[in-house]
């Protein structure tokens, strides 16, 4: 027999995952609080006991493969450095959500001493330094790094700006004792998106460098490697579950919205043009795959921040709780992030927490329509992604997949007449990861693409409003 074990280390809980890859079925799916204050490997260890309770075997079975992803010790934690704020520094943004990254800042034009400061302070895992246009301006980019040569910080500096200067930048950081990694302009041309160049070098940057930094070595006698980040697999299972493989149908356009303790991802796989014959599309375009990431969003982590920065009124709606309740019972989730709800007022706010944390990540990242006045009457301008239209919704992560009624926490991803301009899906069906694999298909997807696609697929269940 033929087997995988998938491991997804999150920031929360780890997964685990057993596949019987001749049968193409599940053996065992479990998790356990990851460990990640002491060692990781307790956490894992812990997953496997649980794994093997779940398959009720005796012992679990040889393992042909051990992939991991994580997102345990913050993710990957990035700074995107630009030229423009809607444009280069969007663009470096982009590639690095689209990596699997959790953009903690971007900067734009010439770096100052405190934005140095700040950088230093937040000690990301890897700076991203665009700017400019191929055959455009030159200055800025070359000024940011040798600024950053002149700096203490450390961390791996990936150029992705224009061709011209980026020979000239990689000389001036290399000469500084720095790590850089030189590759193509995310932005090469005005509204022309190159980022997949700029994903591949920072996915294989946290594969050498970033899983050692963040103890994750301590279970390489565990695995066979760490391929991704864990929202990279999330992403990868979303784009081959919509375009299929060469074996099998994909579904098509869709949406995947993953609420976790730290953050709330958002996944679409969709073009997202205008959907109205009036409205006509600005500003950068869009990518077709494409990911969001909210870390003022989580359930956990995040639980404060989250109320703080525009959920505090549809939680108090969501749980008619007095404030003072609310902010004592919400404080004490980050400090217990594994902590599951154990009485009904703990269950009341958990499901307040998915619903506010899926209803703000979405609007966040569909785009929306803005009306203005010209010599010709009003006209229509659409800036992101119109996904009125997308046929499905997959819902992933714990709170969703343990949930007694996801579609409560689903529906705050719908369209909202009262909000008429934000192009959140009107009419989609409802996909939910019941059994939370898809990071784990995405990582399957590495060595067995179909048999992840079918798998996936086979377990997806559509629940339908009540």
């Amino acid at each position: 027999m033929e087997t995988a074990l998938l491991i997804d280390i999150g920031s929360t809980f780890t997964k685990v995952t057993a596949v019987d890859l001749e049968k193409e079925r599940l053996i065992a799916t479990a998790q356990a609080p990851t460990t990640v204050q002491t060692n990781v490997t307790h956490g894992l260890q812990n997953a496997l006991k649980e794994l093997k309770r779940q398959s009720g075997c005796g012992s679990l079975p040889h393992f042909n493969h051990r992939l991991a992803c994580s997102s345990a010790a913050g993710g990957l934690k990035m700074v995107a450095v630009g030229l423009v704020p809607d444009l280069t520094a969007e663009a470096a943004k982009r590639a690095a959500l689209g990596a699997g990254a959790k953009v903690l800042r971007v900067l734009s034009y010439k770096l100052t001493r405190k934005e140095l400061d700040l950088i230093d302070n937040i000690k990301p895992d890897i700076i991203l330094l665009a700017g400019g246009t191929d055959g455009g301006e030159c200055e800025t980019i070359l000024y940011n790094a040798q600024v950053l040569a002149k700096s203490t910080l450390t961390s791996p500096m990936i150029i992705a700006g224009n061709k011209e200067a980026g020979e000239d930048a990689e000389e001036i950081l290399k000469a500084a004792g720095k790590e850089v990694h030189l590759t193509e302009n995310v932005l090469p041309e005005l509204n022309r998106l190159n980022v997949d160049p700029a994903r591949s070098i920072i996915r294989q940057v946290f594969i050498d460098k970033i899983v050692y930094a963040k103890g994750l070595d301590q279970i390489q006698s565990e695995i066979d490697k760490v391929v991704m980040p864990t929202p990279a697999a999330v992403l990868q299972a979303a784009r081959f579950l919509a375009e299929g493989t060469r074996e099998e149908t994909g579904l098509g356009e869709l949406m995947v919205i993953d609420p976790g303790g730290a953050t709330t991802d958002v996944h679409s796989v969709a073009v997202g043009d205008p959907t109205k014959s009036d409205v006509a599309l600005k500003g950068l375009p869009e990518p077709y795959v494409k990911r969001t990431v909210e870390g003022d969003l989580g359930l956990r982590y995040s639980a404060v921040s989250l109320y703080e920065t525009g959920g505090g009124k549809l939680l108090r709606r969501y749980t008619s709780m007095p404030d003072d309740e609310l902010s004592q019972l919400l404080s004490s989730l980050p400090n217990n992030p594994e902590q599951l709800p154990d009485n009904p007022k703990a269950e009341i706010v958990d499901c307040a927490l998915g619903k506010a944390a899926v209803e703000l990540a979405v609007e966040r990242h569909v785009g929306f329509i803005e009306s203005f006045h010209t010599p010709f009457g009003i006209s229509y301008a659409q800036y992101g992604k119109d996904l009125t239209n997308i046929p499905y919704l997959i819902g992933t992560g714990g709170i969703l997949a343990y949930s007694g009624n996801p579609m409560d926490i689903f529906t705050r991803a719908l369209y909202d007449k009262a909000k008429p301009t934000v192009l959140k899906p009107m009419q989609p069906r409802f996909l939910l990861d019941k059994t939370y694999i898809m990071a784990a298909m995405g990582l399957l997807a590495e060595i067995r693409p179909n048999t992840a696609f079918r798998l996936l697929k086979q377990n997806l269940i559509e629940i339908q409003e009540k």
